[in-house]
């Protein structure tokens, strides 16, 4: 369904292409699946983050995913201070639907591997710094150790 406007035609394609690169490092799952468990993570990271780097990793999204990345955000509570894996993936959890099929530290490494593939190296490990030990162990291990 095209909507006359070429801009956004070109974003839900990107955001698709980028939803399927997901989802294939999820396993067995839908774009919808994809899509919540993208927008947990993501947001997740996103309170982690102060916000210049939060602003410069959703730079590099497609506009609709950049807009999802944004959506609710207070960058004056921002940086959250997580620093065990758990709290993180506490955060996660507590915005996916209960019976969500993927289990929570399996859902962020496979968005974080989906990620990998699509953004910049350097700005991802510009990111990954910012975040304590436990938390960079969720990203691919050619990244964490950048």
């Amino acid at each position: 369904m095209a909507s006359s406007l070429p801009v956004f035609d070109t974003t839900v394609q990107e955001t698709n292409a980028w939803l399927k690169a997901i989802a294939s490092e999820l396993g067995p799952c839908d774009r919808h699946q994809a899509y919540l468990g993208a927008r947990a993570t993501l947001h997740a990271l996103r309170d982690r983050l102060t916000p210049d780097p939060a602003m410069n990793f959703a730079a590099q999204l497609p506009m609709l995913l950049r807009g999802m990345f944004t959506e609710g955000w207070r960058p004056s509570q921002t940086p959250t201070l997580d620093r065990r894996l758990d709290e993180f993936l506490a955060r996660i959890e507590e915005t996916l639907p209960p019976d969500f099929p993927i289990e929570t530290e399996s859902l962020a490494r496979g968005v974080f591997r989906g990620l990998e593939a699509r953004m910049d190296h350097d700005l991802l490990a510009k990111v990954i710094r910012q975040l304590p030990l436990p938390l960079r162990a969720l990203w691919p291990q050619t990244l964490a150790t950048l």
